[in-house]
């Protein structure tokens, strides 16, 4: 058996203080963002994933309680408690909803109600994923397993040899794309049969570096972006690479020091790095086409492209929307002063963003 140590930040272990940032220049508003609506949770102090698909936007709170929004009105469509904290979450196909307790259950709701609850052999960090009328979780032994939607039957189990002895305690990367599921196993972007688990296809974004296991640490990370058969993805303090999923390659990857996912469109990726740089990478072959550091030194989100803009997300609760252009500010907000607890999602043509006091916001740029 091999023990797995899980660290949370490589910059937490340099025992050095943190320079302040500049102060912000006066919030000089070149479109209008209209706060479309509001909704409430109990605090969300776990590392949340929103949920969206379609229009229903289903977010959590770390003592339990799930709700499902309609994005475009923010109407409570359901709300549950599972009864236990939480450490992962949510996953969702818009009926049927996964989370992860903190006592390693893997919590199924449907309408509104507990489906289903499953022991995982280990914890997970990453939201379990909802496709194709099943459960797919990923734990910190760097195992993937399947359940049946309805019932919760082990459908089968995919272990790995752990390579390495540490794992990120931060959300993973999991999707479905085609008739493939999507999983970060370590450096690797893996494309696995979501009959059996059986690999189809491996890349590695990043490749190990340094002298102990803290420096060899390179989980891929937070939000991938999608455009068409292309993914790009980000491994922990190491790079961000896309790769062609049809033919599992590596189209490209460029050093990026960040602990946060990505976003992006048809022409660009976007990142934030961990000295608060935003940066945009031309997705055909990953040269950067601008980086900003007007946030510099503030601690930041994923970016989500919408539009013109960019919306990223500060621990000190500011919403930024910025150009897609070059990242210069184009507005900002403050929805109710506590850090933003989630990367901002799009549903609906709505921005949904989520605070660590548990509230959800809807906003339309206009």
């Amino acid at each position: 058996m091999v023990l797995i140590a899980v660290a949370a930040s490589i910059a937490a272990c340099s025992g050095t203080a943190k320079p302040k940032p500049a102060e912000l220049p006066p919030n000089n508003a070149l479109m209008g963002v209209r706060q479309a609506w509001t909704a409430k949770l109990p605090s969300v102090a776990f590392p949340l994933q929103t949920a969206v698909s379609g229009d229903t936007v289903t977010v959590a709170a770390a003592d339990g309680t799930v709700v499902a929004i309609d994005a475009r009105t923010g109407a409570e469509q359901w709300r549950a408690s599972v009864g236990a904290p939480l450490i992962a979450g949510v996953g969702s196909d818009g009926s049927l909803a996964a989370v992860v307790t903190a006592n390693n259950e893997l919590v199924a709701l449907q309408g509104g109600k507990v489906l289903w609850k499953e022991r995982l052999p280990a914890e997970t960090y990453t939201a379990p994923l909802v496709a194709g009328r099943r459960v797919f979780a990923q734990t910190a032994d760097r195992s993937t397993t399947a359940f049946d939607g309805q019932s919760g039957r082990r459908l089968w189990t995919q272990t790995r040899a752990a390579g390495d002895a540490l794992v990120l305690r931060k959300p993973g990367v999991m999707f479905p794309i085609g008739d493939t599921l999507v999983a970060g196993v370590g450096a690797r972007m893996v494309g696995m049969n979501p009959n059996n688990g059986v690999s189809r296809w491996e890349v590695p974004i990043a490749s190990p570096r340094g002298t102990n296991d803290v420096e060899r640490l390179v989980d891929l990370t937070g939000t991938v972006s999608r455009v068409g058969e292309t993914v790009c993805a980000r491994a922990y303090y190491a790079a961000v690479g896309c790769v062609d999923t049809t033919r599992g390659t590596l189209l490209w990857n460029k050093p990026s020091v960040g602990a946060e996912g990505v976003g992006g469109d048809e022409r660009a990726v976007y990142g934030t790095d961990s000295n608060g740089s935003v940066v945009a990478w031309r997705r055909t072959d990953g040269n950067v086409m601008w980086t900003s550091d007007r946030l510099r030194l503030r601690t930041l989100t994923a970016p989500l492209a919408v539009g013109r803009t960019l919306v990223v997300g500060e621990d000190t609760g500011t919403v930024h929307f910025l150009s897609r252009e070059d990242g210069s500010p184009l507005n900002r907000l403050a929805p109710d002063g506590s850090a933003i607890a989630a990367a901002p999602v799009l549903a609906a043509n709505t921005v949904v963003v989520v605070t660590r006091n548990g509230g959800v916001f809807g906003y339309r740029p206009e």
